[in-house]
């Protein structure tokens, strides 16, 4: 798998509780900071309707779905990157993670109580903001210091590289994300390697009221607001209501999903917009044996997607056999997407589509 998204957010947002209802891993939830001091990890399938509707059709011992990590990171405060409640320790969980889901508190509930006082979704992201800025510009100084020392040998590349620094430097001195920025593919090389808090991928998580979920919300708009500034998504969900649907049945779930509305859940469309942000795509197996989802980033060839199988299958390569799920269920069975030309040979090049069904042929 290897991909992986931390849930941040200030302590007493209800990170914890909407981990637990993801992954039904019960993580301590309680009403004070610092419940998670070491992160918990869990790992959750990837809803995806196709795969029952392969298993349906091709009848398989086997279905395997594929799977997102979600880490629990603890509650970050004011002061977090200056070692504040164990603030270098959470810190640098969050390095260890590809993206971040920004859980933000959007409920008022006098039994629960606020970090500084008063619900305020704008201070309370810039104060996660701030202090992984903080933390990223002390790394950037700390290389760059390094980095100036060797640049007087004549090395043009590092002098570049010394260059595009200081302008990070100055990017997070002036209080902006190192995600706004726009980076060449060189300069993405680079920064792949300084693994800074503020570059990775956010998400929003607006948890708001059990009574408040499809109603106006200001604290919502808010944040809202914030994410569409910065081009990234928010996710609206109740992390109260969203734990009393993960103690359901498989089947119940979907007939009190339906009882409202609701084709899925906050928490499906929480794991699909982290899939989505990490720019990972699925493409299918089917057959007797087995129906299976495989995740691949998206852009990946035919071989590396092959690779993700077996590393033999992609070394030995020859070709892929490709065709469409929608072609497929437009078609009913798989004779007839091949009867209808829709079943192509695939070479090395070959990108690869989300719902691909592919099958792959190599040597030993």
């Amino acid at each position: 798998m290897g991909f992986n998204c931390g849930i941040v957010g200030l302590p007493n947002v209800g990170k914890s509780t909407i981990f637990n209802a993801l992954t039904s891993a019960g993580a301590q939830a309680s009403n004070y900071p610092f419940t998670t001091i070491d992160p918990n990890v869990g790992v959750v399938d990837m809803p995806d309707e196709r795969l029952d509707k392969l298993a349906e059709l091709y009848r398989p011992k086997k279905v395997t779905p594929t799977t997102m990590e979600f880490v629990d990171i603890a509650g970050l405060v004011k002061g977090a990157a200056q070692g504040e409640g164990l603030g270098n320790k959470f810190l640098a969980n969050i390095r260890e993670v590809d993206a971040i889901a920004h859980v933000v508190r959007c409920f008022d509930d006098p039994n629960v109580v606020h970090v500084s006082g008063e619900v305020d979704p704008k201070t309370d992201i810039e104060v996660i903001e701030t202090e992984l800025m903080l933390a990223d510009l002390d790394a950037i100084e700390k290389r760059l210091f390094k980095s100036e020392k060797t640049v007087k040998t004549g090395d043009k590349k590092l002098a570049e590289e010394v260059e595009f620094m200081r302008r990070l430097k100055d990017m997070l001195a002036e209080g902006e994300p190192v995600r706004r920025g726009v980076h060449s593919e060189e300069e993405a090389e680079w920064l792949g390697g300084y693994n800074l808090l503020s570059a990775k991928p956010v998400l929003y998580v607006a948890n708001v009221a059990e009574d408040m979920v499809d109603k106006p919300n200001p604290y919502v708009d808010t944040v809202k607001g914030i994410a569409q500034a910065e081009g990234a998504k928010v996710v609206v969900i109740s992390g109260q209501v969203e734990g009393e649907i993960a103690q359901l049945p498989k089947e119940e779930r979907r007939e009190y999903l339906a009882g409202m509305g609701l084709k899925e859940s906050g928490l499906d469309r929480m794991i699909r917009a982290g899939y989505d942000l990490l720019g990972l795509i699925t493409y299918l197996t089917a057959g007797e044996k087995e129906v299976r989802a495989w995740t691949i980033t998206r852009g990946t060839r035919a071989p590396q997607a092959a690779g993700k199988i077996h590393t033999d299958f992609e070394k030995g390569f020859i070709r892929a056999e490709v065709f469409h799920f929608d072609d497929l269920i437009r078609l009913g069975t798989e004779q007839a997407v091949k009867a209808a030309g829709l079943l192509r040979s695939e070479g090395k090049d070959y990108v690869v589509k989300d719902g691909d069904i592919m099958l792959f042929r190599f040597n030993v």
